[in-house]
Formats: structure tokens, sequence, C-alpha cells
């Protein structure tokens, strides 16, 4: 059996195998913007096709595939869902192998891209759209990822079993009695968003929160898609944590789910994507990546996706809340590079998981 990475191994064994890739710390400047051209469509269709391992649920990511490849006929894109930790832990494994079947990469724990750039797993590549539009927040200043999408981990409820009035307000309600043995939520050692999220309440309500939550005899899922749908199913009141994307999906299918956006604040998780420095279809993994951060592509991420983008250019949905008018927790991806194998080892012993 494969040995389990953790995020230091990881970064270990990635630095041994880089090969001629020196470990980046910080460029002079950023790396020249760059456009898509006709020279790297045809490049790309040269190579034919790319490997997009993503943490987005299989559809949605499906969605997405199959519009670059209406886009750009003749690059075929393989897509490898799983939860982001098990991605994480998988590219670690193929380098440890020396196999590099990654071409571009997305992840919901912005963790895993600073661990890789600074395993020179990365290669610099700077979308002419990202460089114009979007925040400096959102993308490495060495040009190695971006935030390729946003989403959030709210509190959310069945409405066919739960009455407005009724549903908790915040995480902290969850700890009412009235919620034992009718709550789900998702894994850290599973899914990025949950980890980011994990970090985030630990450190703003304390590990105490999570110790009386576990009491509350919580249904134990892996990834963040899943508790919306239990949730949805009527196979638990309330969801404790999931993806905001899933619940707006569900909730527009006119199937019984209601997000509350809690009022102690709601975790914010950035999913950031880069191209591998090992890619084996390089021109492909270039062109993907460009296209997908453009205002055209961002809208489909919202439009088909329910994501939240980055971009400015973009409209957000009508269905809900915007970004402004709710109280967001503040993301951390370097603590959680630092913290994430005690948060899982914590996590899992008091859930018994």
């Amino acid at each position: 059996m494969a040995r389990q990475l953790t995020r230091r191994g990881a970064l270990a064994g990635g630095a041994a195998l880089a090969g001629s890739f020196s470990v980046v710390t910080s460029l002079e400047a950023a790396p020249e913007a760059q456009k898509i051209t006709p020279a790297l469509i045809e490049a790309a269709k040269k190579e034919g096709k790319l490997a997009w391992y993503t943490s987005v649920d299989l559809p949605v990511a499906e969605k997405i595939a199959k519009a670059f490849e209406a886009a750009y006929p003749g690059v075929a894109v393989k897509v490898e869902r799983s939860g982001a930790e098990r991605i994480f832990q998988r590219i670690g494994q193929e380098y440890q192998s020396r196999i590099y079947v990654c071409d571009v990469v997305n992840s919901s724990d912005a963790a895993h891209l600073i661990v890789w750039k600074r395993a020179s797993m990365l290669a610099p590549f700077l979308p002419e759209e990202v460089a114009q539009h979007y925040p400096r927040e959102h993308w490495d200043p060495d040009g190695m990822y971006a935030t390729w999408r946003i989403t959030l981990a709210p509190v959310a409820y069945n409405t066919n079993l739960v009455k407005p009035e009724d549903a908790p307000k915040g995480f902290l309600d969850l700890l009412d009695a009235r919620w034992t043995g009718k709550i789900v939520k998702a894994h850290p050692g599973y899914s990025g968003t949950i980890m980011t999220a994990t970090q985030q309440l630990s450190r703003d309500l304390g590990w105490g929160y999570f110790e009386k939550l576990a009491g509350q005899r919580v249904m134990q899922v892996q990834s963040a898609a899943d508790p919306p749908k239990k949730v949805a199913q009527g196979e638990r009141a309330v969801m404790a944590d999931g993806t905001e994307y899933l619940v707006t999906l569900i909730k527009a299918r006119k199937e019984p789910i209601e997000e509350v956006y809690a009022v102690e604040g709601t975790p914010l998780i950035t999913g950031p994507s880069a191209v591998m420095a090992r890619a084996a279809n390089p021109n492909a993994a270039r062109l993907f990546q460009a296209w997908s951060m453009t205002a055209a592509a961002q809208q489909l991420n919202i439009d088909i996706g329910a994501l939240r983008s980055a971009h400015p250019l973009v409209k957000d949905r009508t269905d809900r809340k915007k970004l402004s008018d709710i109280k967001l927790l503040r993301e951390d991806a370097a603590a959680v590079a630092d913290q994430a194998e005690e948060i899982k080892a914590r996590y899992t012993r008091l859930f018994k998981v």
C-alpha cells in the first residue's frame, strides 16, 4: 500500500524530485502576462489533450471541460475529480514515482498551491486577464497560480423539516440539544473546502466548538459536496458545513434546502489553479489555464456551476446574496499549509472517524 503523504512529506519529496527546477522563493517581478495567441492554440492542438485534476463537483467539472472543448476543438480535457486532500496526496505520490500525469490542477485548499510552489512543482504562467483584472490578492506575485473559483461554507437546512424561524442562525446554534442526531458535515481530511473552513472556525471559535459539536451525533461524510445533498434528501435536517455552490444548484432545482450565512461569519474558500511544471501537455495546459480565467469562462463558472469569481467583470447570480452583503471569515492559506496535519489529527480524534 502506498504511504500516505503529509504536506511536509510532499514538500520534501517534490523538492528532491524537481530535478533541474530550482526552488522558487521570489522573483524580481511577476512574469509577463500571456495572451491566448494563434501559436499557443496551434501548439495545444498538436498535443491534443490535457489532464485536469480538480476538486470541484464532477458534473460542474465536466460541463466546464466540454465548454473548453467547444471553444478549442481538437483539444480534449480528461477530468480527474477527487477531494482536494486526495488530489494533493495523489500528485505527491506521482511525483515521488516520477509520474507526471497532471497538466492543470485546481484545489479548494489554497494551501496546496503554496506547498507545490515551494517544491518547484508549478510552472510560472500569468494569463493576461488575471494580470489586467483580478485583484492582486487573487494571484501569486510570481505568476504561479490564480484564483479560479471562490465558494463559501455556510450552514443550511431542509425546509420541509425545519421552519425558517426555527433554523440555526449560526455555528454555535448547532450545539443546541434539538439538533442532536440531525446534523451532517464533511471531513477536512478529504475536502479542501472543509480543511480551510475548519482552520477558520477553530481559530475564531476555538476547538471547544468542535469538541461540543462532536457530541451531537453528527453524520460524517467526506466531500463538501455531500452535506447539501444529504440535507436536500432529508437524511439530515441541517448541515454544519458544505459548499455553497451545491446548495445554490440544489435550491435552483426547487429542492428543499436553504442556506444560512452564520452570524459569527461564514468561511470563505478560494480555489486556485496552476499549470504543473512537469506537465506532459504544457501548451494545452497553458491554453486551458488562460481560457479558464477569462470573463467568459468565469461567467460560465457562475451560471452553470454556481461558483463565485474574483473576476470583476462577471455578474453574480441573482438568486443568492452578494459577497459584499455577507459577513465573512478571513482565509489564511499560509496557516492552513502549516497547520493542516495537526488540524486533521485533532479533528479525527474528536469525531472518531
